[in-house]
């Protein structure tokens, strides 16, 4: 059991950094010039990584109450499956938001 509750550990940081990528890969898209392209794609899941740092991430530098940690949590998350979605990628949007989920309940479930 110890090795599946490692790998739900493993599979909760590649969704992580699958969020900073599709928050980059929205802003890619998203913006109609080169510049803005940057901007977006760069900004998007910067924005994202100071929070998650800050307030999210196991040992985030400002401590906050659980319920406003999960809160922020799908923030983020939802945010990157709505910017699939955004950018016209419904199912990969769809398969990131289902696998999110069902994580959460596991590291709920086994107090990760």
């Amino acid at each position: 059991m110890i090795i599946i509750k490692n790998i739900n550990l493993l599979l909760r940081f590649l969704l992580e950094l699958f969020a900073l990528g599709s928050l980059a890969y929205w802003g890619w898209h998203t913006g109609n010039r080169t510049i803005w392209r940057i901007v977006l794609s760069v900004g998007a899941p910067l924005l994202a990584a100071v929070v998650w740092g800050m307030f999210v991430a196991p040992k985030a530098s400002i401590v906050v109450p659980t319920w406003l940690q999960l809160l922020l949590e799908i923030v983020v998350m939802g945010s990157a499956a709505v910017a699939l979605y955004a950018a016209g990628r419904v199912t990969l949007s769809t398969v990131f938001l289902l696998i999110y989920i069902v994580n959460r309940i596991l590291i709920y479930v086994w107090d990760q």
